[in-house]
């Protein structure tokens, strides 16, 4: 039972323990505009505070320091709230930090004064500039624009009610023309000839061709527009050599006789004595070889063989490919037959010497889209920091592969992140406070009386170093107090000068809570004091003397029978937010 109470306590102390809210942590606060920059990720506030230098995002969305309260600077101040006449204009400041409270002045966070408009002789928006050109030129209905320029300077845009810009309809009534297209290519035609004459002098009619046309009616060109439409780029008509077709036959005619002489062929027909040769011309490609005989005395027969010889090469076949894909390119073929003419069979002769097919690769073809892909992730970085919470990277790389060609990038990112906690608060700096105000100004030496004397005193002041925390650096600089010497002149009847007007305060309050507040601003005369009959110095080491406290000064009357206080109300002041 005794284990059952402890286990008991024990979960109920662990179920009070409190963790902090979970958010957004950010390496970098900018005391100066209030932002957080390089975010580390989401973290317990606690945690991402443990640095006094990090920042993080609050649940209304503001950005918030990790270290000790202080204010930002003010803001530059507002453009005046009226285009023209009296109005105000204000600046602002913000409290960030652990524990805002504790900045000095917490209140003193809004400042008002008054200002002038200086809109009263704007001119606003100049003259409309020219139309712009119709977005059609034929067939309908567009839309044109024009614009105006806002003439005031930056200060009074407001002046400038409206838009910038207005369009219309616009009209075009002209018809479009219509420009030719190409109808599909005709079959192609018969081949010119049959075979191939190589006897003839003109390579046209060498080489047998066939046709194919297309029209130029798909559609047909306008004529009735301005302008009219244009005609069909290129021709209508494509010519392709018939080179598969076998060469003709050429038939054989005698040449002139031979003196006698011996048989003069090993096979066919010979003669013993006098030859004449079938070479005027020869018979090629299966022409007739010269009738009648080859000898005038005896003839020798015996059948020849007949070598084979190769037809003309086809046209080359589609590429296997219609781009170039990494690491190979794509072929085409073409062919051709021993036909031209065949080898004999009896007696057999002899066949066509090469290949039948050639092969040769694409590489007029454009390249294939090769997309990225994404290699290896990198091991994650050492955690960066000694104390708080860090940022840990790993990268990994777009080339497995790399994209080429116009490929696709790698989708995703290449670059993950992850938050390391060393679960060691970093060193809290320690930074002084203000100053207190002096103490009062007494005799050193006792408790002699030097009121309204000619007496030196002195007094000090002092600060704290504040927020120090976590063996921080102790704040640097002067002592914990100040001293100087003085004279008290606390309710002392001392007679005094006008010397003009002080400046006028800011307006009070700077902003309106309710129809019962009204802002002003206040100065008063200078009723200059005349120390003239004080030592300008205090004791052996003739330190330079103050004067602390009040006096009663007696200035007299102000001059020309004038006033020794000003009020002037503060108009147009905002609402507070």
């Amino acid at each position: 039972m005794e284990v059952l109470r402890v286990l008991l306590v024990l979960v109920l102390l662990l179920g009070s323990v409190q963790r902090s809210e979970c958010v957004r942590c950010f390496a970098r606060f900018h005391l100066s505009s209030g932002q957080c920059d390089e975010e580390i990720g989401e973290v317990d506030e606690d945690d991402c505070c443990q640095n006094p230098k990090y920042g993080y995002q609050a649940t209304d969305g503001t950005c918030q320091s990790c270290g000790p309260p202080a204010w930002s600077s003010w803001s530059p101040w507002s453009p005046c709230n009226v285009l023209c006449g009296k109005g105000v204009r204000q600046r602002s400041r913000k409290c960030f930090g652990v524990g805002q409270s504790e900045c000095e002045n917490i209140n003193d966070k809004l400042q008002t004064e008054p200002c002038d408009g200086t809109c009263c002789e704007d001119q606003g928006w100049g003259q409309w500039l020219a139309w712009s050109p119709c977005s059609v030129t034929c067939g309908g209905v567009g839309v044109r624009r024009r614009e105006r320029v806002c003439s005031s300077p930056p200060e009074c845009l407001s002046a400038c009610n409206g838009s910038s810009q207005e369009t219309e309809s616009c009209a075009a009534h002209n018809t479009c023309p219509v420009h030719g297209g190409w109808s599909s290519w005709s079959g192609w035609s018969d081949c010119s000839h049959s075979c191939i004459d190589d006897q003839r002098a003109d390579a046209d009619a060498i080489m047998p061709s066939r046709m194919r046309r297309r029209s130029c009616s798909n559609p047909a060109p306008s004529n009735d527009t301005a302008p009219p439409g244009n005609s069909c780029p290129e021709n209508d008509v494509q010519k392709q050599v018939c080179s598969e077709l076998p060469n003709c036959p050429v038939n054989g005619n005698w040449g002139a006789w031979s003196p006698a002489g011996p048989c003069s062929v090993s096979c066919g027909e010979g003669l013993r004595l006098s030859t004449r040769k079938c070479d005027s011309p020869a018979p090629k490609y299966g022409g007739l070889y010269c009738e009648g005989p080859s000898t005038q005395s005896s003839v020798c027969k015996s059948p020849c063989p007949v070598d084979g010889f190769w037809s003309g090469w086809s046209n080359w076949g589609e590429c296997t490919a219609s781009c170039i894909p990494q690491g190979r390119a794509p072929v085409r073929t073409r062919r051709r037959s021993c036909s031209n003419p065949a080898p004999s069979t009896t007696p057999p002769g002899g066949g066509c010497q090469g290949d039948n097919r050639q092969v040769e690769h694409c590489n007029h073809l454009p390249h294939c889209k090769v997309d990225g892909g994404w290699g290896s992730w990198s091991p994650f970085t050492s955690c960066p920091v000694t104390c708080g919470v860090g940022f840990q990277v790993s990268i990994r790389r777009c080339d497995s592969p790399a994209p080429q060609h116009g490929g696709r990038q790698c989708p995703g990112e290449g670059r993950r992140s992850s938050i390391c906690s060393t679960n060691v608060h970093c060193p809290v700096d320690g930074v002084w406070s203000e100053w207190s105000a002096w103490s009062v100004c007494k005799y050193p030496f006792g408790d002699r009386k030097i009121t309204c004397k000619q007496i030196g005193g002195s007094q000090s002041r002092v600060r704290e170093c504040l927020h120090r925390a976590h063996n921080g650096s102790i704040c640097s600089g002067d002592s914990l107090m100040d001293r100087r010497v003085c004279y008290d002149v606390s309710r002392c009847y001392v007679k005094g000068s006008w010397d003009g007007w002080d400046t006028w305060s800011l307006c009070r309050p700077a902003c309106v809570n309710s129809a019962r507040d009204n802002p002003a601003r206040i100065r008063s005369r200078v009723c200059r004091p005349d120390y003239s009959n004080y030592p300008p110095t205090i004791g052996r080491q003739k330190e330079k003397a103050t004067f602390f406290g009040t006096p009663l000064v007696d200035c007299g009357a102000p001059p020309d029978g004038g006033e020794k206080y000003q009020k002037e109300p503060c108009l147009s002041v905002p609402a507070c937010s």
